[in-house]
């Protein structure tokens, strides 16, 4: 089976989908693998690794996509100005795509590979369960922005992290505050404990209780913990206004003394929650840091703005988008291990050996083709 790795032209995006290490994996069992030239150059992986690995580089990239069974991306394909064309509409007919795709089975990405009749793979649908971990993109990504996240924070903060003991005497702890422990917030508390932050955190999930506070963190809100912010897969669920007002005046009491606020609280297909009003964000102190990890998906903070750094009464809301993109090669490196188990699970001996009775395989398919038609195969996870 002929694989193609094209290079990502959404802006700002550095990821690559396969790397070199994965891809001389994938060609001694059977794969032909085809790049397109310069595709991970972004991510710091040359041609010239890919071609060690296995793989033909690709020059002319219409070319190489005629050629392809299976297409792995890391963004949903958009349109291609230099060939003037979309890259959706350059898959061939009947062919394979795995990428980010979001679970709208109707975007526009979706919508032109039904027409070529593409059966397509969202890694956002990966299944939340233990066999699936090993596939899951969006923990492997969530877990380097929550670090990244924190990075940022310290470098926009205009005070120390750490406690410090010198002779102009003691500089005490930086105070954060992380709101959601999941994938990106357990990473955010351990990497601002790491460099000496006093950290708190809030969840509504009560499983994650144990979780903060093994990292050392003090977990907030314990009165809050109902059950009733758990949905599927153990994703946070939308909560009652009764609750959500009981949450936000929680918040905003530990964010008077807040030095950096990273918020991480997101719900699959919907808006973020706002858990920051304007009103909370003023009780803040002068040179206090909001880094808004939701602002892809409307922000947690009502100030935040996606992709802008927004200086409200000296306090900065930074609404980040696309944080793996700026650590792009270890990005890239867990991107390509979880396709690659899920390759190993589509495939055979280098062939196409979908099981649509496996729950991973139809709960990750947001298009299969069916008398030129989308049918429904699977569930936003």
């Amino acid at each position: 089976m002929r694989l193609l790795i094209p290079r990502e032209i959404t802006p700002l995006e550095t990821r690559v989908a396969l790397v070199p290490e994965t891809v001389a994996k994938l060609a001694k069992s059977g794969f032909e693998v085809i790049v397109e030239s310069g595709a991970g150059t972004a991510a710091s992986f040359p041609d010239e690794q890919y071609q060690q690995a296995g793989a033909t580089v690709a020059a002319g990239l219409r070319d190489a996509y005629a050629r392809a069974e299976l297409v792995v991306k890391v963004r949903e394909p958009i349109a291609n100005p230099a060939l003037g064309a979309h890259e959706a509409d350059l898959v061939p007919d009947g062919a394979t795509l795995i990428a980010f795709l979001g679970r709208d089975r109707q975007s526009d990405a979706v919508t032109r590979l039904a027409a070529r009749r593409v059966t397509a793979f969202s890694m956002e649908m990966i299944p939340r369960t233990s066999r699936a971990q090993k596939m899951d993109a969006l923990s492997s990504m969530a877990s380097i922005a929550g670090y990244k996240s924190a990075l940022i924070a310290a470098n926009a903060l205009p005070k120390y992290f750490p406690l410090l003991m010198t002779a102009a005497g003691t500089i005490p702890p930086a105070r954060a505050f992380i709101l959601g422990a999941g994938v990106a917030g357990l990473q955010a508390i351990a990497t601002c404990r790491r460099l000496g932050a006093q950290v708190e955190a809030f969840d509504v999930r009560p499983a994650v209780k144990e979780e903060v506070q093994s990292l050392g963190a003090t977990f907030i809100g314990l009165e809050l913990l109902t059950g009733e912010g758990v949905g599927e897969g153990g994703y946070a669920k939308e909560l009652s206004a009764d609750h959500q007002q009981k949450e936000r005046d929680l918040i905003a009491a530990r964010l008077e003394k807040t030095d950096v606020c990273i918020t991480t609280a997101n719900i699959p297909g919907k808006r973020a929650p706002l858990l920051l009003t304007t009103a909370m964000v003023e009780r803040m102190r002068p040179g206090s840091v909001i880094i808004d990890l939701a602002a892809e998906s409307g922000g947690n903070c009502e100030l935040t703005r996606a992709g802008e750094v927004v200086d409200h009464r000296g306090v900065r809301i930074h609404g980040i988008l696309n944080l793996p993109a700026q650590m792009p090669y270890h990005a890239s490196q867990l991107y390509s291990r979880n396709v690659q188990a899920l390759l190993q699970l589509m495939t055979k001996d280098g062939t196409l050996a979908l099981d649509w009775e496996d729950d991973i395989i139809r709960d990750t398919c947001i298009h299969r083709p069916a008398a030129g038609a989308a049918v429904e195969a699977g569930r936003a996870s």
